[in-house]
Parts: C-alpha cells; structure tokens; sequence
C-alpha cells in the first residue's frame, strides 16, 4: 500500500516542481507566508528561540529573588526589567514574582518544548525522510504556525497588562483563576493566557493533522513502515496523542472562560470573597484538574518522544552502529504513548481521591517505567562497544540519556501515592519535572539544532563553541536541579516568594543560592549558543551533502534549498534506515536509496 501512495504521491509532485520554476516568489510568499516545510520549520525554531530567552530572563529573575531577595537584597536590574511599579527599588513585588513562574512555566512547556521541538523537527524531517515532496497541505502547514505565531504575541503581550500577567501558576487552577478579583493575575493577564492557549490547541490539531496523514500517505516507494527512522515513528506518535488529547485542553480552557465571563459555574462551588458568597453552585474545582491533566500527561511525552526520537537517530549515527533493538524501540514509543492516557491521576492524589481508585493510578504509572526502560537500556546497548563520533549533536543526545534515567528514578518515587502525598508541591516535584521533561526535551532540542543544522540553513555550525555550550549546560543544569530534591525532601513548598516565615527553612538558604548561581551560569551559556546559532546561519562554512555520513533520505538530496525537496523523481527506498557498519561493504554506511544484494537481509524486516 506504501509503494504505491507513495509512487502516486512522487508523479503528482513532479509536475508541480517542474512549475514551480515558471514563476517567481516574492520575499512574502517565500519568507513570511511560505507553504514550504524547510521555511516552516525554521519559522517554528526562530519563534522558539525568542519565547525560551523570554522564559529564561523571567526564571534569572525569580532565582535572584528567592536566593537573594529573603535576606533583603535590592538589584537595579529587576527595576529595569520590571518598572516601579512590579520592582520598585529593585525588589520583586510577590504578584510578579507568582506571575513570572506562571509565564516561565507556560512558554517553556508549550511554546518551547512542544511548538519548538515538534514544529521545527516534524515540519523539517517528516517530508525529507519519508520521501515526500511536501507535507499534504501547505495551507494548513502554514496555518499551524501562525496560530502558533498570534498565540506566542498573545501570550508575550500579557506581560504587559496593567493588573500583570496571568498569575495561578501554570496550571492555572480555579478558583484563583477563574475569579477575576482573586488576585491581580486573574484579570486581563488571565483572558489573554487563555486566548493563547485556545489558539496554540488550533495550531497543535493543523499541526498534528498533517504529520499523520504526511507519515501514512505520503511514504515514497519502497518506505515501508518498518524501513522509517525512530524519529518518523516518534513524530508520528506524537501526533497522534497531540490530536486525542490537546481538544481536552481545548474545553478544559473554554468552560474556564464561561465561568469568568458568562457566569456559568462549571469549576466554581460555594465561594467567598470578603465574607460575601458568590451566587455559583454546583461546579468543582477538581474538574478542571481532571480535564487539564487528560491532557497535562500526555503532554510530558508530546514533548519528551521527538527529542528521544531524535536521539535514537543522533546515537545511531554517531556511533557507527544499528540502532538496537528497532521493533522494540516502536513498540516501546506505542506502549509509551498509550499508558500516557490512564496516568493523569497520580497528579491529583491529594484531591480526595478514593484510595482505591489512587492505587490504580500508582499501577499504571509504574507501568509507563517498564518501556521508558526499555528505551534507555535499547540506547545504552547501542553505545556499547560504538565507533563513537563525538559531536556536539551527540554529547546532547547522550546527556538526554542521562537525564531521561536519573529524572525518571524519582518518577518512580513520585508515582507512589504514599509517597507523593508528603512531597507534593515542594521543590521535588519541581526537579523531577524539570529533569525528566524539560532538561531531557532541551537536550534534545539542542542535539536537533546541531546535527540538522545542514539541512536547516545550509552552513555547518562551530564545533568547539558546540562543546563549550553542551558542557557548561549540563554541569549547570545538573547543579540547579539536583539540590532541588533536598529542598523538596525537608518540605520546602514551591512558587513561594518567600520562606522567611519558616525558621525551619533558615539553613536551605545555602542550597538557594547555590542553585541560583548555578542557574544564572547556564543561562550564560546559551549565549554562546544563540552567537553559534545566528552567526553560522549567516557565515558558518557551507555544508556538505551528508556532512555525518548518515543512511536517511534528507542527506541524498543535494545541498541546495529547492520547494519540492528533490530535483528529478523522488528516491527509492530499498532498505532500513540503519545499516551502519555492515559486514562486508566498503563504508561503514549504507544510504536507503542503495539496492540489495543478493542474499542480503533488510535490517527493518528481520529485526
């Protein structure tokens, strides 16, 4: 069925790409308003590189707050960031300070991991690996980033409401967010956070949509589903759990706008405000957790599989081996993606839930260990006795091997109810977080950036800049979140301004700062990224065609940026993705395009 949607799909194409030299683009349709997945996908990365900057000052101004602002420290330079009236003489005023981890926490998780990670590597990778000339619909594909576009403006634009940003941590949990007078953060801040995240779902489902039916219809000839990379499965698993679950936020956000603006009460029951009761009967507070973490769970792996699909490429690669275990690998990423839907309660052990009903989520929760470990152990086995290349795409893959395992060992500590219940909302759950998804996806994102860099602008980024950036990140990253535990373990409670009202905290004012510095280091770092990052783009040395000798399609298609990816007839794949290394070839890599031998087995099928 492959071979001949995708022979159809080249002959199709080929006609359109003949044309497409007969009329001349205009820097609108080429730059701004392109249907073109290369243009896309940049656009989606260079939109993310802003909003994680914005996310990264907001976290440098919170971590001067809480390790410096408690013993009454002023900076000129919150005052400068913040104006009089949020940082009056250089110290944090608390509604900012709740906001800025409200903001820093919503960019970071959808605007960074999820818009970046997905909307740059799957808009990128999908055409060129399965052999496509394009995504399905261009239109849509252009669609989605603009959604994604007005939502990121939206979101950037909140910060500067009068009242200030949406402020009930990133969560927003009713009823501090669905009653407008509850806090300064609930007014405008709050209707422009929800806006955003109504038009980021739109553009996750346009999105989500094409990569699905790209993946499914669009495999060239001979691209069988077991010959695709583990990125293409990843990137397609996520889809599909981005399009189930992201109309879930979608409702979740929309009854949430009915109670502050229509007087409906889905979330809100028997509320005071000043001794007066609000006429809202009927609704709880607890529904909206159950809707925003059907989705909530999910998520931590829409953005987690395409940097560990990624990985599998990089690691592959880089050490001159198959990948191991290939069918294991999908049936881990298929495992993965459908507990991801039954965990969503080990959130929510301390809303009353029956306890029975609490160890059935302890289970399944578990249970999601069982293939995460499967992968670990499928990439660990792969470096093993590798013909490792050190390059900086894969010093990131390896450090998201790391984080993926020492984040997941407290995941397990978290699943257990008995266990959760004591350390919920301290700084433990906020390193575990941080660990297992938010370092593991940036890790990933950056070794993403650096081994695809060829096929994003051409040019070849600095090496030895790459190497400072991965060490002087992961060192410091470690450093921030690491401590975290033994903040959480000795219950110090996250999003608080300040613990000074709690003597038994005095002595964790070392590890607060520590962390802090560590923190304000790692953000430094990235500035020798971001200088290696725009400089190559625009002086780097050019690229050559297949600069890390890999098997997959994208390298075989010359290095110049043509609408239609391939100049003649789109390639013809004869083999797996992974043949690296084969006995008895003169390379160690053997591209797809590459015809059997006789008696010669395909890796993919005899896996």
């Amino acid at each position: 069925m492959s071979d001949n949607h995708g022979h159809g799909h080249g002959e199709h194409h080929g006609h359109g790409h003949d044309d497409h030299h007969h009329h001349q683009e205009t820097f609108i349709t080429k730059y701004v308003f392109s249907q073109d997945h290369k243009m896309i996908s940049r656009q989606f990365l260079i939109t993310a590189i802003f909003m994680a900057v914005v996310a990264m000052l907001m976290s440098t101004l919170f971590r001067l707050q809480l390790a410096w602002g408690e013993a009454g420290e002023k900076f000129a330079f919150i005052n400068y960031m913040l104006g009089d009236k949020w940082g009056k003489d250089g110290v944090m005023d608390p509604n900012m300070y709740l906001a800025l981890v409200t903001i820093h926490g919503t960019i970071m998780v959808f605007f960074v991991l999820t818009g970046g990670l997905s909307g740059t590597f799957s808009n990128l990778l999908i055409p060129y690996q399965v052999g496509a000339r394009d995504m399905a619909s261009g239109f849509l594909n252009m669609l989605s980033y603009w959604f994604f576009f007005v939502s990121s403006l939206l979101m950037f634009a909140s910060l500067f409401v009068e009242n200030g940003p949406a402020s009930a941590g990133w969560t927003v949990y009713p009823p501090l967010s669905a009653l407008a007078e509850a806090i300064p953060g609930s007014g405008a801040g709050m209707d422009l956070w929800l806006i955003s995240m109504s038009l980021f779902v739109v553009s996750a489902l346009l999105g989500g949509l094409n990569y699905i039916i790209t993946v499914i219809n669009l495999r060239t000839k001979g691209m069988s589903m077991t010959r695709l990379p583990l990125t293409i499965w990843a990137f397609l698993i996520t889809a599909i759990l981005g399009v189930l679950s992201f109309p879930v936020l979608l409702s979740c956000a929309v009854l949430l706008i009915m109670d502050r603006t229509f007087g409906t009460s889905f979330y809100l029951s028997d509320i005071f405000i000043n001794g007066h009761p609000l006429d809202a009967t009927g609704g709880s507070p607890v529904l909206f957790q159950h809707l925003f973490w059907f989705l909530g769970h999910p998520e931590v792996y829409i953005v987690l599989l395409p940097a560990l699909g990624m990985a599998s490429e990089i690691i592959a690669v880089n050490s001159r081996k198959p990948i191991f275990g290939y069918r294991a690998m999908i049936g881990s990423m298929l495992a993965i993606g459908f507990l991801s839907f039954i965990v969503w309660g080990h959130h929510m052990f301390i809303t009353g839930m029956n306890p029975f009903l609490g160890s059935v989520f302890v289970f399944t929760t578990l249970l999601i260990a069982i293939p995460s470990a499967v992968k670990a152990f499928n990439y660990i086995t792969t470096l093993w006795k590798g013909n490792i290349q050190f390059t900086p795409a894969m010093l990131f893959s390896i450090g998201l091997v790391s984080t993926f395992i020492s984040g997941g060992v407290t995941g397990i500590i978290l699943a257990d109810s008995a266990l959760d219940i004591p350390i919920h909302d301290t700084y433990f759950v906020v390193a575990h977080f941080h660990i297992v998804m938010g370092l593991s996806a940036i890790l990933g994102m950056f070794a993403g950036v650096y081994h695809w860099f060829p096929k994003l602008f051409l040019r070849m980024m600095n090496k030895k800049l790459g190497y400072a950036h991965f060490w002087i990140t992961f060192a410091s990253a470690y450093a921030v979140f690491f401590p975290m535990h033994f903040l959480g373990l000795a219950g110090v409670p996250r999003r608080y301004y300040s613990n000074t009202a709690f003597p038994i905290f005095d002595n964790l004012m070392d590890i607060n700062e520590f962390v802090s510095v560590a923190a304000i280091i790692g953000a430094i770092a990235q500035l020798i990224f971001l200088f290696n990052f725009f400089y190559s783009i625009f002086r780097g040395p050019k690229a050559p065609e297949n600069p890390w000798n890999s098997t997959t399609l994208e390298w075989t298609n010359g290095v110049g940026h043509i609408h239609g990816n391939w100049a003649g007839k789109l390639p013809v794949v004869h083999r797996w993705a992974y043949d690296y290394s084969k006995p008895g070839k003169s390379k160690d890599f053997v591209p797809q395009t590459v015809p059997l031998e006789d008696g010669e087995h395909d890796g993919g099928e005899h896996d």
